[in-house]
């Protein structure tokens, strides 16, 4: 099995500067899950979360767990020690690592995934079928519409329309579309259905 995962991990999610160390079944929990150990590659520098240049490091922090796209219903779990490095220009600073952004526990590739799934049904359900907290899917739906809007072509929009999606007691969700005959598609989305949210979408636009 190790050799095999090994080999679909790298064909879909390579990074150069790290290996897949081991690869194991732990089902010594209340749920199995595949356990993957990244290790740096050798002679391999840190990349600095700040300015991004490559930092020799000089520890560990404790290992973290970052939760990837399940493998036949089985859940997948990176498990790596963060390097501290010692930056020029930032000083002392953890690493960024490519497979994970800030302190999110959801790899990138999973966010992607779980985005896609979120144009087929609510955040809820795919939070429910998937073992997860709707803000975990909520994060990731907010990560791949980050991503969209600063790639975003603007241009050309005359007419807009605004939604508001309830998904718990009292907490909405508002949606901004473009509704121009010639292109539909959402173009927006932020926490809440207040003043001060919509303000916010005026000001990105």
């Amino acid at each position: 099995m190790q050799l095999k995962l090994k080999t679909i991990l790298n064909l879909k999610e390579r990074f150069p500067h790290f290996v897949y160390q081991d690869v194991r079944l732990n089902d010594t929990g209340n749920e199995p899950r595949i356990e993957v150990t990244v290790l740096p590659r050798r002679g391999s520098k840190g990349i600095c979360s700040g300015c991004k240049k490559p930092c020799a490091g000089y520890d560990r922090l404790k290992q973290r767990e970052f939760v990837h796209v399940p493998l036949w219903g089985i859940i997948v779990v990176l498990l790596y020690c963060m390097r501290r490095l010692q930056c020029q220009s930032c000083g002392i600073v953890v690493e960024t690592v490519p497979w994970s952004t800030g302190k999110s526990p959801l790899t990138t590739g999973y966010c992607w995934f779980l985005s896609e799934w979120a144009k087929l049904l609510s955040m809820q359900e795919v939070a429910r079928q998937f073992k997860l907290t709707w803000h975990h899917v909520f994060t990731a739906v907010a990560m791949a519409v980050t991503w969209g809007r600063e790639r975003i072509d603007l241009t050309g929009i005359t007419a807009i329309g605004v939604d508001e999606i309830h998904w718990a007691k009292s907490s909405f969700m508002t949606l901004v579309y473009q509704i121009d005959n010639h292109s539909k598609r959402l173009l927006w989305c932020g926490e809440e259905r207040t003043l001060e949210t919509i303000k916010a979408f005026f000001d990105w636009f």
